[in-house]
């Protein structure tokens, strides 16, 4: 169980204009309160009392705002005011005294409604010290990327001001939410200005666990006035609120090949991918929408011996790049890299069994219902093969057969049409 968190709050705001002159971004109102009282609030839900505010900019303000919810007797709320500016991390090495176990971090400036819960059993399974809140971007040429191998441990940062902005890296996002062991406070240098992003995180990530925790839950800063607007609807609209994973969330799976690319045989390389318009179109109609946007793919190019996983990955990194590019985006990728027939030249043997995930079989399904809490009553699966309906069919998801496909099966689709674009208007209307 975590106890303590840090909440970033000295920022100046600057890209905030004559909004932040007065008014310290963290205290920007969102229904009428302010943002870091949503973040306490949310806090407090989650058990968390102990919890360290450092401040700088109008730091007075901000001590000031929190004088009601200091007599709260359950919650143990302390402003450190830096000192001096000390960016990210400065502040946090200034308290390292008080931080002897686990603790969360997060930016002042973000509004967020997420399981706690989880995000703390996801660091105790993996025996983390560093979890990075992350998730897909639909705007990646212009942010902070990271990589990850398949048990999600960080391999490797791709911060914007250094990297090829043109080159395909994977689409997954720093969020502005971290839990970490008291382990990396040894790490940090006293005194010193300096930025997680850029500073820290590229720096000792061969000397800790490092994992993200990918989620598709609300985490947005408002370091824009155009942010603080989208924030505040989104509030008022119920959006925050709904895609907490402690709630039930819909979703449309979506088949791979023939359905999002062009089905060109086994693809093995990222220059075979290409995704058909239609798709990108409703891939954003989905991000739009109350429902996630979850690839159910089969990959048996890892067991004929065609690729590996980690080029299989390299494809999918392509794939989420260039729908990113053209703002839209997958909540997650689940593959099934496995066949069951062997004594094929060339093939990996170690893929080659009879597994639970491989299409028509409901692993992959169960996996992501797992993760993300699915209704799978109020879910949908789209696929162009019998395969993909029947996998549909038995996980209990109302399922839509798109392309011209001529396979007979016995299992019979809720609905048709022509592409994914139609298949997802059908649904979304």
């Amino acid at each position: 169980m975590v106890h303590k968190t840090v909440i970033l709050a000295g920022g100046k705001g600057t890209r905030l204009g004559s909004i932040s002159k007065k008014i310290p971004k963290p205290l920007q109102l969102i229904d009428g309160i302010p943002i870091l009282h949503h973040q306490i609030a949310l806090l407090a839900r989650y058990g968390i009392n102990e919890i360290y505010i450092i401040a700088n900019y109008l730091c007075e303000q901000i001590e000031d705002s929190l004088q009601e919810i200091k007599k709260q007797k359950h919650l143990k709320i302390n402003v450190h005011k830096e000192s001096k500016e000390l960016g990210t991390v400065g502040g946090i090495k200034e308290i390292e005294h008080t931080l002897t176990e686990d603790f969360f971090v997060l930016y002042g400036d973000i509004m967020l409604d997420v399981d706690l819960h989880r995000i703390a059993a996801f660091h105790s399974k993996n025996n983390s010290d560093a979890t990075l809140v992350v998730h897909p971007t639909d705007h990646p040429r212009d942010s902070d990327l990271l990589g990850v191998d398949t048990s999600n441990k960080i391999i490797d940062f791709y911060p914007k001001h250094v990297r090829d902005l043109d080159a395909v890296h994977p689409n997954i996002s720093n969020a502005g939410m971290y839990l970490f062991s008291p382990k990396l406070l040894p790490l940090l240098t006293e005194g010193v200005k300096a930025d997680f992003g850029k500073d820290i995180f590229p720096n000792v990530i061969d000397k800790l666990n490092m994992y993200a925790y990918n989620t598709p839950e609300y985490l947005k800063d408002m370091g824009t006035p155009d942010r603080i607007e989208k924030v505040r609807k989104d509030f008022k609209n119920g959006i925050v609120q709904a895609r907490n994973l402690s709630q039930k969330q819909k979703a449309i799976f979506i088949d791979r090949d023939g359905v999002i690319n062009k089905f060109v045989g086994y693809i093995s390389k990222p220059t075979q991918l290409v995704v058909f318009d239609n798709a990108i179109k409703a891939i954003k109609k989905i991000n739009t929408s109350n429902f996630l946007a979850i690839v159910i793919t089969n990959q048996p190019v890892v067991a004929r011996g065609l690729c590996s996983i980690e080029e299989l990955q390299e494809i999918h990194h392509t794939l989420e790049f260039t729908l990113g590019n053209a703002g839209a985006k997958l909540d997650a990728i689940f593959f099934c890299p496995h066949h069951p027939d062997k004594g094929f030249e060339g093939e990996n043997v170690d893929y080659k069994k009879d597994c639970r995930c491989r299409k028509p079989k409901t692993g992959m399904i169960e996996d992501a219902v797992t993760q993300f809490n699915i209704d799978v009553e109020e879910s949908y699966f789209i696929g162009d093969t019998w395969r993909d309906i029947t996998c549909g069919t038995n996980a209990n998801l109302k399922t839509i057969l798109v392309g011209d496909t001529q396979q007979e099966t016995n299992v019979i689709p809720t609905s048709k049409a022509k592409n994914l674009l139609e298949a997802v208007q059908q649904i979304i209307k």
